[in-house]
């Protein structure tokens, strides 16, 4: 099998510069939580110039088995412009917890550099910890150091790097291994 750039999967894969997988669900079978998923209030998510705008719910999918999702802007009210988005998954499924992560984002590439990403999942340990979300896994490619060195900032600890099962849509799109990481809330 062979990633999207034509390399063999058994490679950790060339540097992309956007995330391939959206919205970062997968059909495997929920394990765990409950029958009913009810979102709740984020409230006023800020750090300074920063804020996160709740734009999106995603509600859980029993039949494609997507979790529960919220999607926030990454806002900057100094330059008042969005600067990417930031994504919490709830839930406590397998495939979750050890390929997609209950946290996933992407920084447009002008305003990388500057720790939103980081500053951005600070901001939604809280929410998380709402819904039970301890530890919290967080997942990216092997070669984005931009994103391990995220999880570095947050204090996430990389647990090891799997590879990624041939049947997923994670694997088809030539994501082939994700490094994990905890962070205990």
């Amino acid at each position: 099998m062979r990633n999207a750039l034509g390399m063999p999967c058994s490679l950790f894969l060339a540097a992309r510069t956007k995330p391939q997988c959206q919205p970062g669900h997968e059909k495997d079978a929920m394990e765990s939580g409950p029958a009913e998923f009810a979102f709740m209030d984020p409230g006023r998510l800020v750090d300074d110039n920063l804020e996160l705008v709740l734009i999106e719910r995603y509600p859980p999918d029993p039949t494609k088995s997507y979790a529960p999702m919220y999607r926030f802007e990454m806002y900057s009210s100094a330059l008042a412009q969005a600067m990417g988005i930031i994504d919490l998954r709830v839930g406590h499924t397998r495939y979750l917890e050890r390929y997609v992560g209950h946290i996933g984002y992407r920084v447009e590439p002008e305003h990388r550099g500057h720790h939103y990403a980081a500053r951005s999942c600070r901001l939604l340990f809280p929410l998380a910890r709402l819904h039970g979300l301890n530890p919290l896994w967080i997942t990216c490619d092997p070669d984005n150091l931009a994103s391990r060195r995220t999880c570095e900032l947050i204090g996430a600890s990389l647990v090891g790097i799997v590879k990624v099962p041939h049947h997923t849509e994670l694997y088809r799109l030539g994501q082939c291994w994700k490094c994990r990481y905890r962070i205990d809330l």
